[in-house]
């Protein structure tokens, strides 16, 4: 008998087919003989207790012209499904909370699901990094205006973000003496009412922002660099940076080995590091991209790769 696998993801029609890592993890899923369920985050709710979701049985094809067939929605219990992959980008905002409280009852119920939802609760993609000082940069995390302050007179040069963010948004190059610092902090905290991070500017910046990837432990040993734009200084591809697949250098690997014992053991089984020069800087649990970009350059079949592990945590 076929497994099943259900996806909680934005919607699919508007998905950037040449890039996005959600229809490749499908892909490689349907090839495996998983059947697929579309559902997309308000699909999900509980009743009387039990979690359930209106979902649509879904094909997945390799077509940049017609990607996806979706059939009649129904509404089924959850823990129908062996697995489910949630998907949804940031913000992690309150409905994102609800939507764990949702995938965890099914969890209960004996659903695996990718990532576990009190994990992805927990680990911040931004605070969770500081779990391993051992490969962070200085960093603060603080919403006391003065303290931020103090943080960029002692660097001398740092970087000021908000901690729900993705994509590169709101994310603030500031150097000492700038006049424009006030202001920064006054718009990122809103006014010393909601905490952010500041992290010394790390200027290996301009070589990429490398994605590494860790699948239940195991490291890919290829990283996306994500170089920054002419006159910008975040490797964002969304704030315009352009990709490089590379080996891991010894530090990246050195970095990953630290933190994949904490992954598994926290039911991390999907999971994006981001590395500049020699430091950690974020920890991506919630909907980690950049399996196309390196599978197209190294034929790492990164999708596959999962499955292989979910189907083994699937017989425990």
């Amino acid at each position: 008998m076929n497994k099943t696998l259900g996806v909680v993801m934005d919607p699919i029609h508007l998905i950037k087919y040449s890039k996005d890592t959600t229809l490749t993890l499908l892909l490689a899923a349907q090839r495996q003989g998983f059947k697929l369920y579309y559902m997309e985050q308000h699909h999900l709710f509980l009743e009387n207790g039990n979690p359930r979701a209106e979902v649509r049985p879904l094909k997945v094809f390799e077509n940049p012209f017609k990607w996806f067939e979706l059939d009649e929605s129904s509404s089924i219990p959850l823990e129908e499904l062996d697995v489910v992959l949630m998907r949804v980008d940031p913000p992690f905002d309150s409905e994102y909370i609800y939507s764990t409280y949702i995938l965890e009852a099914a969890e209960r119920l004996g659903t695996l699901v990718v990532n576990k939802p009190r994990s992805l609760r927990d680990c911040n993609e931004k605070v969770f990094a500081t779990e391993f000082p051992q490969c962070i940069p200085p960093l603060l995390v603080s919403r006391d205006q003065k303290r931020l302050k103090d943080f960029l007179e002692e660097q001398g040069d740092a970087v000021f973000k908000p901690l729900d963010g993705m994509g590169g948004t709101s994310i603030f190059r500031v150097q000492k003496g700038d006049q424009n610092l006030n202001v920064i902090l006054e718009t990122l905290t809103k006014d010393g009412q909601q905490t952010i991070m500041a992290q010394k500017y790390l200027p290996e910046i301009l070589e990429g922002d490398k994605r590494i990837l860790v699948i239940d432990g195991q490291v890919v040993p290829y990283c996306l660099a994500r170089i920054p734009a002419q006159g910008e200084f975040r490797g964002n591809l969304a704030a315009g940076g352009q990709g490089r697949v590379q080996p891991l250098s010894d530090r990246d690997r050195w970095i990953a080995e630290q933190i994949a014992p904490t992954l598994v053991e926290r039911g991390l089984i999907f999971v994006g590091l981001d590395v500049i020069g020699d430091y950690l800087t974020e920890i991506n649990v919630t909907s980690p991209t950049c399996v196309r970009e390196i599978d197209e350059a190294q034929d790492t079949a990164i999708g596959d790769m999962l499955m292989d592990a979910i189907k083994e945590r699937l017989k425990h």
